[in-house]
């Protein structure tokens, strides 16, 4: 209410239209606590955790999906069991960005392949957009999970048989080996980057790092020379 106050020994002006929130989420990966003195300063206001199984199912219906409300109550529930079951890792993250990826990546999958099964595209989604990021046993265990959720659907591979030729070629051009497992990140890789603004490659050194990015790069580029548009775009 007042128009001036005073600053550092500054006498400076007010302005009621001005103000200052500050959103946290303790506990959150790679978040510090507020310093109390800088705490006493605001005044805190409590939120609620969302409806998650609400907002996708919403979503769902925003991007097409007859079978929304069941779609988004599995969703929601594997990823509840996924943060309680798989292992703790600073990567992971089952939270409401996790989800609206999944549900984005859901929608381009049907607009692509309309008359799939429903099911079989939220698979797909949360396979692509989940598994590039999880250590070996626990792929295994949320594939497990995945299979428990969908116990009708038989879940197909759908690869981009010439982006995986032109890698196996590359390889062997630069004298590396051809082995599925270090192909098959590539692919991971490649699929992420087709979803994701920003991506990180992590584990430890001498694992395949930069040989996984230096390859891709070059059989994508293999692939743009020696094919139409149209056999690079993404799946």
């Amino acid at each position: 209410k007042h128009g001036s106050g005073s600053f550092d020994g500054h006498k400076m002006k007010l302005n009621k239209n001005f103000g200052v929130f500050i959103t946290m989420n303790p506990g959150y990966a790679g978040r510090t606590e507020l310093p109390d003195n800088l705490k006493a300063l605001f005044r805190p206001i409590c939120m609620m955790i969302p409806d998650y199984a609400l907002i996708a199912e919403i979503m769902f219906y925003a991007e097409g999906f007859a079978d929304s409300k069941s779609l988004a109550q599995k969703m929601v529930q594997l990823y509840n069991l996924s943060s309680q079951q798989l292992s703790k890792q600073d990567h992971y993250d089952f939270g409401m960005r996790a989800v609206k990826s999944i549900l984005v990546m859901a929608g381009s999958l049907k607009r692509s392949d309309p008359e799939a099964g429903e099911d079989m595209l939220l698979i797909r989604a949360m396979r692509d957009a989940n598994v590039p990021k999880f250590l070996r046993d626990d792929t295994t265990l949320f594939m497990a999970l995945i299979q428990d959720l969908f116990p009708t659907v038989e879940i197909k591979e759908a690869i981009n048989e010439d982006l995986v030729k032109s890698i196996e070629c590359v390889l062997r051009d630069t004298g590396k080996q051809v082995v599925k497992s270090f192909v098959d990140k590539m692919m991971q890789l490649y699929e992420t980057m087709v979803v994701r603004h920003g991506v990180m490659l992590v584990g430890a050194s001498l694992s395949g790092k930069t040989t996984n990015a230096t390859v891709l790069k070059d059989a994508l580029q293999k692939l743009k020379k020696e094919s139409p548009p149209e056999k690079v775009a993404r799946r």
